[in-house]
């Protein structure tokens, strides 16, 4: 039956045109963009996985950012520290000269003298953007890494290297006493106290620094807090005691910790009261409160002399000990920035593997996309001729009414 008021082929002919023209347009898309998941519309799932690994390579990136950041620091610490041991090999061999009694001991403490100044200058100048890891303590932890859980989550790993003092010179902190209720004197040493004593750490107000670091071991647990930047007596005081109330290794209820800030004329004072309820061993030590002052790696520089036969002969046995801390730092330093050189390494690789992955899902293959779209576009002229024939078909009706 033929109707003028319907014509199902030329409706056929328009669906058929339609779909490939839609077709169509989905290729030129993959064309124009080279994706061909290129929002979630396309294939959700796929989509949400690229987007996800896509933000995992731009935070690597950043990784990368930091990683050659933290190589330019730590070379630069081990570059400097390489020459400080140079310099002290070459002092050694001017103190093993000052063992004769036949030289001129005071020119040879000039040139003693010469060396160490020149040390400073080095250990002063090795920086890079303001931070030298040849002054001060502590450690500076460098970002090396993403880790992505099975069940999505984030966590940041980091490569920390420590900070090794190599200056010539004490800087005044404050001092250190340790006093038990019987009497006991174990500011760098240790002792087992009765039960119910209370011994005492009075750490003096002056100059916190970072990098600071106070050592109590109870009951043979070393338990140690490391000063942060800006930090006060009383800041110090206090997170050593939520440390030692935390440590679970320790006797339960075996010791109570105290703080009090005592004032007088010259300075205030933070003291930790410390109470044994239970017998037991006791040990507090402080790197940086012993005898007032915090010592640089070097600091024995600073009495070396000589320029006598007993300085000489003093100097002969500590110049040894310099020259191991210089070349124990060297030699972390070098190991610290293989490290970091060999994370850059693989972050690097990580990125390109990364990004070979997302292509392989998202990417067109576009010699595929070049042909689909050429037989496209002839299905589109085809489908265009069909419609054509279908719209004509009513024509033929006008001859039965002629």
């Amino acid at each position: 039956m033929s109707s003028i008021l319907t014509n199902a082929s030329a409706m056929v002919a328009l669906e058929t045109l339609r779909g490939i023209n839609m077709r169509m347009g989905q290729v030129q898309g993959e064309i124009s963009t080279g994706k061909r998941v290129s929002s979630a519309k396309d294939n959700a799932a796929v989509f949400a996985i690229a987007t996800v690994m896509e933000s995992d390579v731009a935070s690597f990136d950043k990784i990368s950012d930091s990683l050659n950041l933290g190589n330019a620091t730590v070379g630069v610490a081990r570059a400097a520290s390489e020459k400080v041991t140079e310099l002290l090999t070459n002092m050694k061999s001017l103190v093993v000269s000052a063992q004769e009694d036949n030289v001129d001991r005071t020119k040879i403490q000039t040139d003693v003298t010469a060396l160490k100044n020149q040390i400073d200058t080095i250990v002063n100048a090795a920086q890079f953007n303001g931070l030298n890891l040849l002054k001060g303590g502590g450690s500076i932890d460098i970002l090396s890494s993403l880790d992505r859980a099975s069940d999505g989550t984030v966590s940041a790993s980091s490569i920390n290297v420590n900070r090794v003092s190599l200056e010539t010179s004490a800087e005044t902190a404050g001092t250190s006493a340790v006093v038990a209720g019987t009497g006991l004197q174990v500011a760098t040493g240790g002792g087992t106290i009765a039960t119910t004593a209370t011994e005492t750490v009075t750490l003096t107000a002056g100059a916190i620094v970072e990098g600071y670091t106070l050592t109590i071991a109870l009951e043979g647990q070393d338990i140690t807090y490391v000063a942060k930047a800006n930090e006060t007596l009383n800041d110090v005081a206090v997170n050593m005691q939520a440390l030692i109330e935390a440590d679970q290794t320790l006797t339960a209820n075996a010791w109570v910790v105290d703080i009090t800030n005592v004032s007088d004329p010259s300075a205030t004072n933070t003291v930790i009261s410390i109470t044994n309820t239970t017998a037991g061993g006791l040990t507090m030590t402080s790197s940086s409160f012993d005898g007032g002052t915090i010592g640089g790696g070097l600091n024995a520089l600073s009495g070396l002399d000589v320029s006598t036969e007993v300085g000489a002969a003093s100097a002969l046995s500590a110049i040894d000990g310099l020259l191991s801390t210089a070349i124990d730092a060297s030699t972390a330093f070098g190991s610290a920035q293989k490290r970091i050189e060999i994370q850059g390494d693989f972050v690097s690789s990580l990125m390109d593997s990364m990004k070979l992955g997302i292509g392989a899902l998202v990417d067109a293959d576009m010699e595929e996309a070049s042909a689909r779209l050429q037989s496209l576009q002839v299905q589109s002229q085809l489908g265009i001729q069909a419609l054509s024939m279908a719209n004509q078909a009513p024509q033929s009706l006008l001859a039965l009414f002629r």
